[in-house]
């Protein structure tokens, strides 16, 4: 048997990064991952289960402090980080310096155009490692993953209206100067495990609310991965009270009318060997359900009596295609194995 890929993921203890453990615990092509956190102090906890219960009696979750000397040592091949943006640019350059590819799970190395990249802070020193890391999108950017030594891992929301609406773009089919809109709804999962006064149990339950409108910091990573301009989308994203999923409902106009089978053959013409989108005929339409916890990104449509107004829905689990399914599925193309591996 071939020798086993050394991971390591930095930031476990967080709802993506524990799902990535977990994920990469189970994969057929790997030894088991090491588990590293930044936080040496003696409080710290030595054991994934010690945070997640759920995981409690397999025995193969410890943590470990951060160090590149215990990197060099374990044999790590590629490191996986789930860690604020800020943490991300401080330690991929050196990662990929030392020799280690990296798959980023934050936004640090996602946009290319300084007016987005602004909402991550200025990058300074490392603008030219921005610029050659490969936005981690495998239906669109396959070929370049292949290749990368940095990959960075899309975001949830952007995941959902990007695989939507490619498409359509790609077929020059969509009436850019009617505008597009998307509407999108996250359980609470996708704003992190640090407690705001937003998404504690009393402002969650029994609630529905918009927020960051006009103002999202995932608007750039669509605009540029579309190429759209500021003024041809609109994105209005809401919580849900739901642990996990996203439903992004898109609102589009069509350069000409067609017909719904039409419309059909775009998408799965474009996506005929793609393994993780499903494309739902209509008038049936993907619900948060099918796709929770699994890595698909499921996709269906209703089209106007006049052939030009469509609706898209778009329906992804946020930890898994919107964070560590797509970080397993983006390591996967790194490493020429199957797209599915680790993930079924």
């Amino acid at each position: 048997m071939s020798a086993k890929l050394k991971t390591a993921v930095l930031g476990a203890t967080g709802y993506a990064g524990f799902e990535l453990a977990c994920l990469l615990a189970r994969h057929p092509h790997l030894s088991s991952p090491l588990l590293l956190s930044r936080d040496n102090g003696n409080s710290s906890p030595s054991n994934l289960a010690e945070i997640f219960p759920a995981i409690a009696g397999n025995g193969g979750y410890p943590l470990e402090a951060f160090s590149w000397n215990r990197l060099r040592d374990a044999g790590v091949d590629l490191l996986f980080l789930s860690t604020p943006h800020e943490v991300s640019r401080e330690l991929a350059p050196e990662a990929i310096a030392r020799g280690l590819r990296v798959i980023d799970l934050s936004g640090a190395w996602r946009l290319k155009q300084e007016e987005h990249r602004a909402v991550y802070a200025p990058l300074n020193a490392h603008a030219g490692l921005a610029d050659q890391a490969v936005y981690g999108l495998p239906e669109l950017n396959r070929d370049q993953i292949r290749k990368a030594a940095l990959v960075a891992n899309p975001g949830c929301y952007p995941t959902s209206i990007i695989l939507a609406l490619a498409p359509l773009m790609r077929a020059e089919i969509l009436d850019r100067s009617r505008g597009i809109i998307c509407d999108s709804k996250s359980g609470v999962s996708g704003a992190g495990k640090e407690p705001s006064s937003r998404t504690h149990f009393v402002s969650v339950a029994n609630n529905l609310s918009a927020y960051s409108v006009f103002g999202h910091r995932h608007t750039g990573e669509m605009l540029e991965q579309l190429e759209l301009t500021a003024d041809e989308l609109i994105f209005t994203p809401h919580l849900l009270p739901i642990p996990r999923g996203i439903l992004s409902t898109i609102y589009v106009h069509l350069s000409r009318p067609m017909l719904p089978t039409d419309v059909e053959s775009v998408f799965r013409d474009f996506y005929s060997s793609a393994r993780w989108v499903r494309i739902f005929a209509t008038p049936q339409l993907p619900q948060i359900q099918f796709s929770l916890n699994t890595n698909y990104c499921d996709i269906g449509f209703c089209l106007a009596h006049d052939g030009r107004r469509l609706v898209l829905i778009s329906c992804i689990d946020n930890l898994r295609k919107g964070a560590a399914g797509q970080a397993v599925q983006n390591m996967n193309v790194m490493y020429d194995w199957r797209e599915e591996a680790g993930l079924n």
